[in-house]
């Protein structure tokens, strides 16, 4: 039997599957957030976000998004934006990890805007599992400084064909989500890249 050893991470973080979930701005527009906090459960999905970024901003105003899950040949793409903050003003909290104010998320990730059917916030094309959602409820615990979780119900999901089977059941020997895991990228067991954030 393998040998432990109790430790005190700086995070609890153990990886989990990337999301870029999409919310709709002030102004109409779109904006991407890359995040890999949030599980499923039947047709309800927990997601946890910080309360001083553009998206929890944008959820508390209005509850349509997309999750859009990339396969991990978007790993670069999601990098991109992975410093950038969809606020004018960048909180103090990301501005101490050098995170930039950029507006057109879509054009910075080198990703394509698709009309979602039942949401207002656009979906990613690239991505081969896009999740649309609305917010069913939100909860700032006290004993969680600075972190939301939020609760939002699947309206519709759409899926590149080449990844189902049967027509209507994902092929897991056809695609994995990327993986983020201690700051690096992983798709399908290989690692593929580093964050360059610190």
């Amino acid at each position: 039997m393998m040998k432990t050893k109790t430790i005190n991470p700086k995070i609890l973080y153990y990886g989990n599957a990337v999301v870029l979930l999409t919310t709709v701005n002030e102004d109409g527009t779109t904006n991407i957030s890359p995040i890999s906090s949030s599980w499923a459960l039947d047709h309800f999905l927990v997601i946890g976000l910080g309360t001083t970024g553009k998206a929890y901003e944008n959820l508390q105003r209005r509850g349509g998004c997309v999750l859009n899950i990339p396969g991990p040949d978007l790993w670069q793409h999601v990098e991109r934006i992975a410093a950038c903050s969809g606020k004018e003003a960048v909180p103090s909290d990301k501005a101490a990890y050098g995170y930039i104010s950029v507006k057109d998320k879509f054009h910075a990730a080198g990703l394509t805007r698709k009309i979602s059917s039942v949401v207002s916030a656009e979906a990613i094309a690239e991505c081969p599992l896009q999740i649309e959602a609305e917010v069913r409820h939100i909860r700032e615990p006290d004993y969680m400084e600075g972190i939301a979780i939020i609760e939002v119900e699947v309206v519709a999901v759409h899926a590149q064909e080449n990844i189902l089977k049967e027509g209507k059941h994902i092929d897991p020997s056809k695609w994995s989500p990327l993986i983020y895991n201690f700051r690096h990228y992983f798709g399908l067991g290989e690692e593929l890249g580093k964050t360059a954030r610190a």
